[in-house]
């Protein structure tokens, strides 16, 4: 059976919130006191989101910061798996 392939954390940053919104993430480390460095490194896959990331995040964007941290989980658990 074919899986359909999980998003990644970084993936769904891009494509649902700064694409359609237009906006930088140089603003989006602003506006969250995320580090831009470490938001440069989320959207480039170099590193996980932390819990901490993760609640900045949903609390910027209006959305349940589990539904980040379960992104997450569910692609290292697919990078262990398969």
């Amino acid at each position: 059976m074919n899986k359909i392939p999980t998003p990644k954390v970084s993936e769904i940053l891009k494509k649902e919130f700064l694409e359609p919104l237009n906006l930088p993430s140089r603003n989006l480390a602003s506006e969250t006191k995320i580090p831009f460095e470490r938001i440069e490194v989320i959207l480039s896959d170099q590193v996980k989101i932390t819990i901490e990331d993760s609640t900045k995040l949903g609390q910027f964007f209006n959305v349940s910061e589990t539904c980040l941290i379960l992104r997450n989980l569910k692609h290292l658990e697919l990078n262990v798996v398969g």
